[in-house]
């Protein structure tokens, strides 16, 4: 469930955020670059959110300065597409750099390129050929399609946020509807869609009845065709198929983690709300393999003292709000499942707030039971608030060892690990009678007696023999009480589909001591995903504001980006248009191309405020004005302030704190402040 609320900030800055609990000894929560800037400057006031609007004024910039545009614009463009332009391709860059940086590089990940085409045993071994659908209805007049669970979603929502006539009961039910929203049936799904009269939203036609769609875009191999394959709708099977290898070369050791950048695709229904949900995006995902039996962290306590929004299940069912807890509380409380999923949360954490992410606006919604597949152990959302909502942009999942069974199981290759032991461990297995073959499958050896089994069973012996080999201990040692006891008993034969009936001639079960050398085990899998994607479009939203021009008579729009992601780090242009000022200018920009600083020169005749403005709507955190030949102003954007520096140290001021390796008021303090009237002068 989405719970909003207004909140303070200006008129001209429309934020959106949940209503927060805070930890007594948490400090005051970290605000964004972009409302810090306004919140400083203007009175709070309670206002009512405009999220349209907002939203609008993003949409309109971006596409203005050319941050990303819809693919095949001059075709009318396809649904679910869009091309980034310069400033775009910039953010996303430096976004991946980061990731990188933060994730494979400090973590000493193993960091792989997996072709977008995948052949279809891969993904039938995977589940996503038979399981990877949504459930669809048609406009039966135009034949339009739509995702059934978003327009029965929208339907409820609408109608519990707006119809003041809703009952009590009824909006109950719609409450309800929403929290199992994911478990409904196709035909309980078409039920819900006919008894509220929902329709068709452009045209009001009847809808079909619902019906699985398979997202995956299917394709084939080879000129033959012989070779059907999927275009990959993640990244994470080119990882889990090549454990084996990465495994060998990680120097046969557990934990390690591989990693991967690339495109995915989904030919989503009807794709909506820009960025979010689009039908080919850029996935980073990350598959840690632990050992099953200690899933503890060796940095765990580097972020188990962190405080942050957490919204366990508990909370979600009990109607009740995310709130601020300690990390480390919620691992010893059994909240979070495991220290390495913890870690990881922890690290996902850093990582959006550094990039710019306001800390108030993300939280970390741990899955329902309905919404958790059966084998894992546990998984959590990193949901970033933005004017469409709550956002699901990261999904860190404890995925149990499901994978490399799934794999080994279709390939018949062993997907495993090996712990050896210092000594030889004596451990008590069971022995299934005395026969010629001896199969060991984990601590069970298995053993028939074909003579007898052959003379019983006939063309059927080799379905039981395999049958009896697959039972565990618990099995066995029911069969050998029953056994002793009866001397035959009934047991079923999954492959016959009928139970036979087994004698105590045909199996003697018995316990023996062996040493064992080493453990046999297949991982298990932490898995955070990320959707670079709608990360992006969040910081977006999140860096964005405006604030008045100095005449008052119009709103700038700034991009309060982080210099971390900004797409250009600095400007640098001439106060006016001089041939010793460009020349100047022209010797800055050059110095700052061999330092591998992005920079826009700007010598055009338009004012000083214009350029400002310019760059400010661009997310360009510093602009080098070139006044004399000896020494310039930086100006910082969302301050507007100014320090004097020597043109011979521009570049390395400008390196040093585009680096982070000082902040804006370190550098402040070492160098003059410079005020002019210029500097504020509007367009």
């Amino acid at each position: 469930m989405r719970f909003f609320r207004s909140v303070i900030c200006p008129p001209n800055l429309c934020v959106f955020s949940s209503r927060r609990q805070f930890h007594p000894s948490s400090s005051k929560p970290h605000e964004s670059p972009a409302t810090h800037a306004v919140r400083r400057k203007v009175p709070a006031m309670d206002v009512a959110v405009n999220r349209e609007a907002f939203r609008q004024a993003v949409a309109n910039t971006l596409e203005r300065r050319l941050f990303y545009i819809p693919s095949f614009k001059i075709y009318r463009g396809v649904a679910g597409l869009y091309d980034y332009g310069p400033p775009g391709c910039a953010v996303k860059a430096n976004v991946l750099a980061f990731w990188r940086q933060h994730f494979v590089l400090e973590e000493s990940m193993l960091e792989v390129d997996c072709p977008c085409i995948t052949p279809e045993v891969v993904l039938k071994a995977s589940g996503h050929v038979d399981k990877f659908t949504d459930l669809m209805v048609k406009d039966e007049k135009t034949g339009t399609c739509y995702r059934a669970d978003h327009l029965l979603k929208d339907f409820c929502n609408e109608k519990l946020q707006n119809d003041h006539t809703l009952t009590a009961e009824k909006a109950a039910e719609m409450r309800h509807v929403l929290a199992v929203l994911d478990d409904l049936s196709a035909g309980e799904l078409g039920a819900k869609i006919k008894e509220y009269g929902i329709t068709a939203p452009e045209t009001n036609n009847p809808l079909s009845d619902p019906y699985p769609f398979n997202l995956m875009f299917q394709t084939s191999i080879g000129p033959s065709g012989l070779i059907p394959g999927y275009m990959r709708p993640e990244t994470a099977q080119g990882i889990f198929v090549n454990f084996k290898d990465l495994y060998y070369y990680n120097g046969s050791k557990l934990p390690f983690a591989a990693a991967q950048i690339g495109q995915a695709f989904r030919n989503e229904i009807s794709p909506r709300q820009g960025l979010l949900r689009v039908r080919e995006f850029t996935l980073a995902e990350i598959e840690h393999f632990v050992d099953p039996e200690d899933k503890s962290h060796p940095k765990y306590s580097e972020v188990s003292d962190f405080e942050f929004l957490m919204f366990p299940r508990e909370e979600q069912t009990a109607g009740q709000l995310a709130r601020t807890i300690q990390l480390g509380e919620a691992v010893s409380a059994g909240i979070v499942n495991n220290e390495t999923l913890a870690y990881f949360i922890g690290r996902v954490y850093l990582f959006l707030t550094r990039l710019g992410i306001d800390k108030d606006r993300l939280r970390f919604r741990q899955h329902l039971a309905n919404e958790m597949a059966h084998y894992a152990a546990d998984c959590w959302d990193a949901e970033i608030e933005c004017s469409y909502g709550w956002i699901e942009c990261v999904g860190i999942a404890d995925r149990s060892a499901y994978d490399l069974h799934a794999h080994s199981d279709k390939s018949g290759v062993d997907l495993v690990a090996h712990e050896k032991f210092p000594k030889p461990r004596e451990v008590e297995v069971m022995l299934y009678a005395k026969s010629i073959a001896v199969v060991r499958d984990k601590k069970l050896v298995i053993t028939t007696v074909k003579k007898e089994l052959g003379l019983a069973f006939k063309g059927n012996q080799k379905v039981v023999v395999e049958s009896l080999e697959a039972m565990d201990e618990k099995e066995a040692l029911d069969m050998k009480a029953n056994l002793d006891s009866k001397g035959e008993m009934e047991f079923y034969v999954c492959k016959l589909g009928k139970n036979v009936t087994i004698k105590k001639n045909m199996v003697t079960i018995s316990k023996e001591k062996w040493k064992e050398h080493q453990r046999v085990f297949t991982p298990s899998v932490i898995e955070p995903s990320f959707g670079i994607g709608r990360i992006i479009y969040c910081l977006f939203e999140h860096c964005f504001y405006t604030r008045p021009s100095k005449a008052g008579d119009e709103q700038l729009s700034v991009f309060a980006f982080p210099p971390l992601v900004a797409p250009i780090k600095c400007s640098v242009f001439p106060l006016v248009q001089d041939k010793q000022y460009d020349s100047v200018a022209k010797l800055i920009s050059k110095s700052l191309t061999v330092a591998g600083i992005s920079h826009k020169i700007d010598i055009s005749g338009a004012t000083i405020g214009k350029r400002y403005a310019r760059t400010d709507e661009l997310g360009i955190p510093f602009a080098v004005t070139v006044d004399s030949t000896s020494s310039v102003t930086i100006r910082e954007r969302d301050s507007k302030d100014q320090i004097r520096v020597n043109v011979e140290e521009v570049v390395s001021v400008v390196k040093e704190v585009t680096d982070g390796q000082s902040s804006w008021s370190d550098v402040k303090v070492r160098f003059p402040t410079h005020s002019s009237a210029s500097a504020d002068a509007s367009k």
